[in-house]
């Protein structure tokens, strides 16, 4: 019995040690400015919380905004991707009702915006029961494995906030009329209908075409 406890002990340091290794971008705060609905500019270090739809703002002490009272918010990253912009919409993120969500603009257009949503994706690793006669698969053990950085990928086209779900099928029909254009144009440059980068380039080309 002590062995078993002494191995969840070490499961659970091991994968609070994991978890303190991994830097993400939400978990870091920015020199930034918070743009407030009642027309009022914040700027300090700013720290954001989509899941939650939350902003933080530390000055002399730390303040935290809502999606409900931030039109948007903007945070100068000062690795490789320079100014980021977050902006409070309205989207039915869960049930019925539209609600002030943040989200991120990677690239906007006249005819089509795209946006994003992060959220760090825990990775698990089955352990122990699978396959044992007479006993219930449900009711393994899992073991943390890693963490990862994951997006979820919206277009902006028609006044209209959409999901977009990864398939290509469903990316090409974002661009009604310019299907075999936008095809072409991934094939000659290699680019991915699943790749944050990627699809900040389809998106961007598919307003040149308009323009």
């Amino acid at each position: 019995m002590k062995k078993a406890v002494f191995t969840l002990n070490l499961l659970f340091v091991g994968a609070l040690s994991l978890l303190a290794q991994n830097h993400f971008p939400s978990q870091m705060w920015y020199k930034g400015n918070i743009y407030g609905t009642d027309g009022q500019t914040y700027a300090g270090l700013v720290k954001y919380d989509l899941e939650n739809n939350l902003v933080q703002l530390q000055t002399e002490t730390i303040s935290t905004f809502t999606a409900s009272n931030v039109s948007h918010f903007e945070i100068h990253n000062e690795t490789n991707d320079g100014l980021r912009s977050f902006y409070s919409l309205s989207y039915k993120l869960n049930g019925d009702s539209e609600t002030p969500v943040f989200f991120e603009v990677l690239t906007e257009g006249s005819e089509i915006t795209l946006l994003c949503r992060e959220y760090i994706e825990t990775n698990y690793r089955n352990t122990g029961t699978k396959g044992v006669i007479g006993m219930n698969p449900s009711n393994e053990s899992k073991i943390i494995t890693g963490y990862r950085l994951t997006f979820d990928y919206y277009f902006f086209k028609g006044n209209e906030i959409q999901w977009y779900s990864l398939n290509k099928k469903d990316l090409i029909a974002f661009f009604p009329g310019y299907e075999d254009e936008i095809d072409l144009y991934m094939k000659k440059n290699r680019l991915d209908h699943d790749k944050r980068g990627d699809l900040l380039r389809i998106a961007a080309h598919y307003n040149e075409l308009h323009n």
